[in-house]
């Protein structure tokens, strides 16, 4: 099976068509030695600001040639010395009373604005982004001076980072007038439109009186850039690009701003609370980043590869809503035929039903899932960077959770 991997190098802004790359061939018989890339392939990502950049990028698919499924990628396994540990026992102490500290910051008079902030808060979701949060601080709190403790601060923006979540997924349902959401209906569907939006922005504001009591002026503007991007994704997702060749970059800059910004800005909030390095600042940002465009990778592959019932929401809900995800833009590769449905955001009759057979006919799942791999192997190398703790294997490990996830 070839394996395209896309990388991101200082040159004009261009994508390399398919056909001119060299296909690296499998080893001949009796060897086992991996196939050999050109050294230029293995440079990686050295963007040292904390802002997504897409201009004077080259992106460029590279083939090479993997014996069987468990060995897609040679990041996909991670070597630990460190003992396994599992991030959600890890966090769960710092994560008791999550959602009534929630609770307690959405404390309203009114009846049914309180009924529609605590339906989402019901306790029973994984609580992935604060769970993230709170092994990035004690990460860096122990690097910096071997605290194991998570400040109260550090806390609070993990409250704050799923108060904002939630916010956007009342908002985004609206927007997408969605009618289930982690398998129950939408507050849209129960309380309507208008009063949905009214409740997003509730929860919203009162995740900005919290993030102001921290009192920290670099954190305010830290966690305040998460809603700016929040609000540049979904404009972003409301465009598209006729240029075949822009259409990826601006997918990807799409899905930094209203997925990976949060996660990204939320572990440099928390490690600016716990270490005065700069450098572990970026680290910490850079994990968030590709932990979080991985995970809204799988999350595009799994519109197409999981049931409705398992998944919480409707299958193919993006084409639904003409939206081009990564396995719709990998398969327009192999089935050119499909930039016109892209272009006209799937709006005639079948268009749906044809996309969705198109790239289940082409390796756009198998593409999307190898470039999430590549995310987290980022991921990976970027929090190795600190000094070995339980918490930061527990990092490392969640990077192959993401890649695994079936909801």
């Amino acid at each position: 099976m070839a394996l395209r991997w896309w990388w991101r190098c200082g040159a004009s802004s261009c994508w390399a068509p398919l056909g001119s790359l060299p296909r690296l061939r499998p080893p001949g018989p009796g060897s086992r030695s991996p196939p050999q890339a050109p050294s230029a392939v293995m440079c990686q990502y050295t963007q040292r600001s904390s802002t997504w950049s897409f201009p004077k990028t080259c992106n460029i698919f590279w083939w090479c040639h993997h014996t069987s499924p468990s060995h897609l990628c040679s990041c996909s396994k991670t070597v630990s010395d460190e003992k396994y540990q599992d991030p959600f026992q890890l966090g769960r102490k710092d994560l008791k009373n999550l959602y009534e500290d929630i609770k307690k910051e959405l404390l309203v008079s009114a009846a049914e604005l309180k009924e529609m902030c605590d339906y989402y808060f019901d306790g029973k979701g994984k609580a992935f982004r604060p769970m993230i949060v709170v092994l990035m601080a004690r990460a860096c709190n122990i690097h910096h001076n071997n605290s194991r403790e998570v400040q109260a601060s550090q806390r609070s923006v993990a409250i704050i980072a799923e108060m904002i979540h939630t916010a956007s997924l009342v908002h985004d349902d609206v927007i997408d007038d969605a009618n289930s959401r982690r398998g129950k209906m939408t507050v849209n569907q129960i309380w309507g439109e208008k009063k949905a939006v009214l409740a997003g922005d509730f929860i919203l504001s009162a995740a900005s009186v919290a993030l102001a009591r921290i009192g920290n002026t670099t954190i305010i503007s830290v966690l305040t850039q998460v809603i700016e991007d929040l609000v540049r994704g979904e404009f972003l997702q409301l465009g598209s690009k006729e240029n075949e060749n822009e259409r990826f970059a601006h997918y990807l800059e799409k899905t930094f701003k209203k997925t990976a910004s949060l996660i990204a800005n939320s572990c440099k909030a928390v490690s600016i609370l716990g270490c005065p390095d700069p450098k572990v600042h970026e680290i910490a940002y850079q994990y968030g980043k590709n932990v979080g465009i991985a995970f809204q990778l799988i999350d595009d592959v799994l519109d197409f590869t999981s049931c409705a019932d398992h998944l919480g929401k409707p299958t193919a809900a993006d084409l639904k809503l003409g939206l081009a995800t990564g396995p719709v833009l990998f398969a327009c590769r192999q089935f050119p035929e499909m930039n016109a449905l892209i272009m006209r955001r799937f709006s005639k009759p079948g268009d749906v039903e044809r996309a969705r057979r198109y790239v289940l006919q082409s390796d756009g799942v198998q593409q999307t899932t190898y470039l999430a791999q590549h995310y987290c192997h980022q991921a990976s190398r970027e929090i190795r960077k600190l000094r070995p703790s339980p918490e930061r294997e527990a990092l490392v490990h969640l990077t192959q959770m993401v890649l695994v996830r079936d909801k």
